[in-house]
């Protein structure tokens, strides 16, 4: 096994997968920016390397001085976390190419799968169902006023690059498809130097729901349940649960299947995450694969009791899974919400100083932190502080120990989304599992979202 990994993250995350380090006997390296010096995750570290400027360009994007600090550090593996260079095809060859081990898939599933066309046009040919529309790349506006007369509106235009919803727009007539091309595809251009485009027709009334897998190095490929993510702000998940309320146990199993054909047919290895689309109507189809470990993990975590960043890193270090489908039950329900640091009337990023930070703790609540009481939340990074998980042996149950978990949350110094996560989960709707993405337009924020 591995003796020595290093974490290229920061955050929550980089403590989670430390703490897993941890429990497996493997020494955990950090690095931080100069804004970072004092954080969390360094403290829990074996060993910090600083990195570089506040910047994340300067520190947590560099690859360069990532790897330089590896080798220092003499460590086996670097696990990347979400976000950052976790797809980075790139990152990943590097690794490979100074003989560290990249913990996820391969560069080339990586590259792959990071182009949404690409993706699109892999999965129609493994025969895992996707939303219909046209899989060609649109360089102009030209281009997609003929693919949309084609496919018919309204329509979603998407940028094959993007992740996030950055350059991603509904689309409902030719003048909104002029007025949103060209603006969604700078963006893209300037968060991905790709502007390729291409439409796919609107889901009416969708639902965000995704099944996580993991996959060895021999293929034996197995899912861990869904994750229902529908309630989104601006296609920024927001609160994630599991399972999904919707879903039957033959839907489940299919969309199960589904996803592991998927995972095999482009030979993925290691955790990875298959995201589909449904309607009212509970048919599905594929959205995107994510190539990495996700933000919202631990549910699936809470209710199958696998440790997922225990199974990346043994499946990277050459183990075969030791897991059959059959062992995976979903016990109980889980909820997570992501507790960011902005203003809950206007979404601004509230950085500043925490004054005071208390939390309960217990039997079936987690919390995955990037702070602590004298913590200052920088304006560099996401402003995503923490998550935080409940469990119960029903969904009813687990809203029931969210709410008094959320009201009892106290903290200060700076503002947080707390009070938008208590009304979304104390509404009349999200408590009768009607949880589309149009969630928070329709009942919280009609003009804000």
């Amino acid at each position: 096994m591995f003796k020595k990994i290093l974490i290229a993250n920061r955050g929550e995350i980089a403590a989670r997968v430390i703490r897993s380090c941890h429990s497996m006997g493997i020494e955990a390296v950090a690095i931080y920016s100069e804004a970072d010096e004092n954080s969390r995750h360094v403290r829990v570290a074996d060993n910090a390397y600083l990195v570089g400027g506040p910047r994340v360009n300067e520190s947590y994007l560099n690859v360069d001085k990532i790897i330089e600090i590896a080798l220092e550090a003499n460590v086996d593996a670097i696990h990347p976390g979400y976000g950052l260079l976790s797809e980075n095809a790139g990152f990943a060859k590097a690794c490979h190419n100074n003989g560290i081990v990249f913990i996820g898939p391969t560069p080339e599933v990586i590259e792959k799968m990071g182009s949404k066309i690409e993706a699109r046009k892999a999965m129609e040919a493994a025969g895992v169902p996707i939303v219909p529309g046209d899989s060609t790349p649109l360089l102009n506006v030209e281009e997609a006023e003929i693919a949309a007369k084609q496919i018919g509106y309204p329509i979603m235009l998407k940028a094959s690059a993007g992740g996030g919803g950055i350059g991603m727009q509904m689309v409902h007539n030719q003048d909104e498809l002029k007025k949103a091309f060209s603006g969604n595809q700078k963006r893209a251009t300037d968060f991905f130097s790709n502007g390729a485009m291409f439409l796919e027709k609107l889901v009416e009334k969708p639902r965000h729901i995704e099944i996580q897998i993991l996959a060895d190095n021999e293929g034996n490929t197995i899912f861990l349940g869904e994750r229902e993510c529908s309630i989104q702000r601006r296609h920024q998940k927001v609160v994630e649960e599991a399972p999904s309320p919707f879903l039957d146990e033959k839907t489940r199993r299919k969309m199960g299947e589904d996803a592991v054909q998927a995972a095999k047919a482009i030979g993925y290895r290691n955790a990875g995450t298959v995201e589909f689309i449904m309607d009212e109507n509970k048919n599905y189809y594929f959205l995107e694969m994510n190539t990495r470990l996700q933000v919202e993990h631990p549910i699936t975590e809470e209710i199958t009791g696998v440790d997922l960043v225990e199974q990346q890193i043994k499946i990277a270090n050459g183990n075969l899974l030791t897991l059959e489908q059959s062992d995976i039950q979903l016990n109980g329900h889980a909820i997570e919400v992501r507790i960011y640091a902005e203003d809950p009337k206007t979404f601004f990023p509230s950085p500043g100083k925490i004054t005071k930070f208390n939390i309960l703790t217990g039997e079936n609540i987690r919390h995955e932190l990037a702070i602590e009481e004298g913590t200052t939340v920088t304006p560099f990074y996401d402003p995503m502080i923490g998550k935080l998980i409940v469990k119960g042996n029903s969904r009813d149950e687990a809203i029931k120990n969210l709410v008094n978990v959320l009201e009892k949350y106290e903290i200060e110094g700076i503002k947080s989304n707390i009070p938008v996560l208590l009304k979304i989960v104390t509404h009349p709707e999200f408590k009768n599992g009607n949880t589309t993405t149009n969630f928070i337009k329709e009942y919280l924020f009609q003009t804000k979202v």
